[in-house]
């Protein structure tokens, strides 16, 4: 197989990443200022909230300021609209009702991703979890029925404790939800949300060179991060962070992937999670951005292709196989060269 590709633009490697993914398996050889406003909402632009619950005890609200503030570092380098509750001074209406009301303010369709970062305290009676806000809490049923509408790149990242049941609800097709443990039984502070924050700018989370983090990169460096935390620390380990990208709800541990691949199956053979949140990147690279929202969804797409392709390749014959990879291969070397 020849493919012709030009390399003048820097987002080609996922060409690159993907041909040698395969071919390595198939070949035969807290209270802070209040922020400023946000700009408003548009259907074609990124848009991150960022909703800060309680604390729960006061030594970690240094952390919550940490992560607050990466968090807005990061919308501006993407210049992405940036939207913080929880950090103002408590005044005319309750946390809750400002988060409703934001997601409510959010286009429901278009190609602007949306992020949702929740940060703070979580709980679980045996029979919903909550996020601790100022004020009323907001149950994971309710985030899952004001995100129902929503058909656009969204993605929602839980770090706190018992947030489990918020992927269970939360989790679509098409829809990136991570989770900063396994059980919403993992009832303690939950670490994982601060190293999730430090990876967004931290080079060495770009596992695949590509000049860019995305989201699956940062869930993995912070859950490896979190697991050296507990094993320096002499601790039991009392989060396990999961992500999900398939809609199943089940969720994938990092110690499942190999680099940016999952390697590890779950016993009913179910999807692996992982490639959707590859695609997520909050800061872009140079590269990257020189692609319009309609290729990047079309190399996105394809890139999808590619990874349902790979799953399917040792249940497929040899020469099927290499000819569904070279035409995806083409077709996205042609996107390219039509930039």
């Amino acid at each position: 197989m020849s493919v012709s590709v030009s390399n003048s633009l820097g987002p080609v490697r996922h060409v690159v990443r993907w041909a040698s993914a395969l071919g390595a398996l198939a070949l035969p050889a807290l209270v802070a200022a209040p922020a400023p406003a946000a700009a408003p909402a548009t259907a074609d632009r990124a848009t991150v909230i960022v909703v800060i619950g309680a604390p729960g005890e006061a030594e970690f609200l240094p952390d919550l300021q940490l992560q607050a503030e990466a968090w807005a570092k990061a919308s501006a380098q993407a210049g992405a609209r940036h939207l913080a509750i929880g950090l103002e001074e408590a005044g005319a209406g309750s946390d809750y009702d400002k988060f409703k009301q934001a997601l409510a303010a959010e286009p429901t369709a278009g190609p602007g991703e949306l992020w949702l970062v929740l940060i703070g305290h979580g709980t679980f009676d045996g029979r919903e979890a909550k996020l601790n806000l100022r004020g009323p809490d907001v149950a994971a049923a309710e985030l899952a029925t004001w995100l129902k509408p929503f058909q656009r790149p969204l993605a929602v990242i839980d770090t706190t404790s018992s947030s489990a049941p918020f992927l269970a609800r939360l989790a679509t097709a098409g829809r990136v939800v991570i989770s900063a443990t396994r059980s919403g039984n993992e009832q303690n502070y939950a670490r994982f949300g601060k190293y999730l924050a430090e990876a967004l700018s931290d080079p060495k989370s770009d596992l695949d060179k590509d000049g860019q983090i995305s989201l699956l990169e940062s869930f993995l460096s912070a859950s490896h991060r979190t697991t050296e935390f507990y094993k320096t620390e002499g601790r039991l380990a009392t989060e396990h962070a999961l992500i999900d990208d398939n809609g199943d709800g089940l969720g994938t541990p990092a110690d499942w992937f190999r680099g940016v691949y999952a390697t590890k199956r779950a016993k009913d053979g179910a999807a692996p999670d992982g490639p959707r949140a590859h695609q997520f990147h909050l800061v872009r690279s140079a590269a990257e951005q020189q692609l319009s929202p309609e290729l990047r969804a079309k190399r996105d797409e394809l890139e999808l292709q590619l990874s349902g392709l790979r799953e399917r390749k040792a249940r497929m014959n040899e020469e099927k196989f290499y000819q569904e990879l070279e035409k995806i291969l083409l077709e996205i070397a042609k996107l390219y060269e039509g930039t």
